[in-house]
């Protein structure tokens, strides 16, 4: 199967207009629930605006309890859960602009694996996301190539996972276009990645696409009757936006208006609940502690892409921003870079702090650089092993990629709408 086949859009799908008409959205009140759903940790806000630091919290909790208890652990999972049972859904993604870095690995896709495991799953390579800034279209289709095979190399099982490109199903866009005729400017406009980009490149520098991608965001998310989101604190925002617009639309078009339309009522949308990690939600910069390591940063020296090599990653690591204090120390809130090395190191060797804060409290900077390289290295390697293993073998990637865009996403969305 060629590579032009597999990054060709679909076949246009019936609108969105039609499906919410024949197939409302009905609530699976006597579906087997996640035990954390039924101790009111987990479970889906109600109608009423939620504020940003009680969704965070909530998120935060929930992420947590999963993490503690052994009954919510995959092996516990496998054993207890009915194959009938319907699992929460989760949807992510990462945009497939330069190369995936430590951050989005330690941040999101290492997350994703532990997921896949506990709820049905959809990371989506989000490419429309990716062209509201100026790109080259031959790199971009590389790029979203490299970062399906990413996903994959790092552990998401297209057996167990729904793996695919957020443009192969067109209804991402219409269901874009849809929410943003009833979406205030006013509210597209207080989103603070706007305000921030716009300010930096001018008024004539920025796209309309990237004020409004927060709507195509929440599309992603209200397509496939999401329940909870992998988000960073960076993102929050935006996953609130999303809310607030699912519950714009369903008091605007569900209930007794839908019934009076010809649908049979009920909420449109399903509101969806936020996952943040315990730790490494939010891994920084290595020359600066207090920036988010970013893949848009000019110096590559700020981050370490998955797949740099030994001799680079050494480097980088080197010459990673530390400060003049004696000994090292985590949660110094004037040593962030200390925090930061610290915790990459504790999340790829699963050493807990307290361990390695007694371990390395009397090290200098040169000698702990020398171990955090060391743990890096043999952290990435297996992944960037199998990493070329999948980009090597197109047959297989293009199929992972295809059989989850037509076989498995497009009518699933279908399905969920009838549910």
């Amino acid at each position: 199967m060629s590579a032009s086949l597999l990054f060709r859009p679909p076949l246009a799908l019936r609108s969105w207009r039609t499906y919410l008409s024949k197939h409302p959205y009905r609530r699976h009140s006597r579906t087997p629930r996640h035990p954390a759903v039924d101790r009111g940790e987990c479970s889906l806000h109600s109608s009423a605006h939620i504020p940003t630091h009680d969704l965070s919290c909530r998120a935060t909790q929930c992420a947590a309890d999963i993490a503690t208890n052994p009954a919510l652990s995959p092996a516990s999972n496998k054993t207890q859960a009915p194959a009938t049972a319907r699992r929460k859904r989760v949807l992510s993604g990462v945009q497939p602009t330069g190369t995936l870095h430590l951050g989005n690995y330690l941040g999101a896709i290492r997350n994703w694996v532990n997921l896949q495991e506990l709820y049905e799953t959809y990371f989506c390579v989000v490419d429309l996301h990716a062209i509201t800034l100026p790109h080259e279209p031959k790199a971009l289709l590389e790029a979203t190539r490299q970062s399906a095979a990413t996903y994959i190399a790092c552990g998401i099982d297209p057996e167990r996972a729904n793996i695919f490109v957020q443009s192969h199903v067109s209804a991402h866009a219409e269901l874009a276009w849809l929410l943003s005729c009833g979406t205030p400017i006013g509210w597209l406009r207080k989103m603070v990645q706007f305000k921030e980009k716009s300010q930096t490149r001018g008024a004539e520098e920025v796209s309309t696409g990237l004020l409004t991608y927060p709507v195509l965001m929440a599309a992603d998310i209200l397509l496939y009757q999401t329940d909870v989101v992998p988000v960073g604190n960076d993102q929050m925002q935006h996953l609130e936006l999303a809310r607030d617009i699912a519950e714009r639309m369903n008091s605007k078009y569900g209930g007794n208006k839908w019934k009076k339309l010809g649908g049979r009522g009920g909420r449109i949308f399903k509101v969806p609940d936020a996952f943040i990690a315990p730790v490494g939600a939010r891994v920084m910069s290595l020359t600066d502690g207090s920036s988010k390591m970013s893949k848009s940063a000019e110096l590559d020296a700020s981050r370490i892409n998955l797949l740099d090599d030994r001799k680079l990653i050494q480097q980088k690591v080197k010459r990673a921003k530390t400060d003049t204090l004696e000994g090292l120390e985590f949660g110094n809130p004037h040593r962030p870079e200390a925090t930061n090395l610290l915790g990459i190191y504790s999340l790829c060797t699963g050493i807990s702090m307290d361990v390695i804060a007694e371990e390395v409290k009397d090290m200098q900077w040169g000698q702990f650089k020398n171990t955090l390289a060391d743990a890096v290295v043999a952290h990435l390697e297996p992944i960037q092993q199998r990493y070329h293993e999948v980009i090597a073998d197109n047959t297989y990637l293009d199929q992972v990629m295809l059989t989850a865009s037509v076989s498995h996403v497009a009518p699933t969305r279908t399905q969920h709408l009838k549910a």
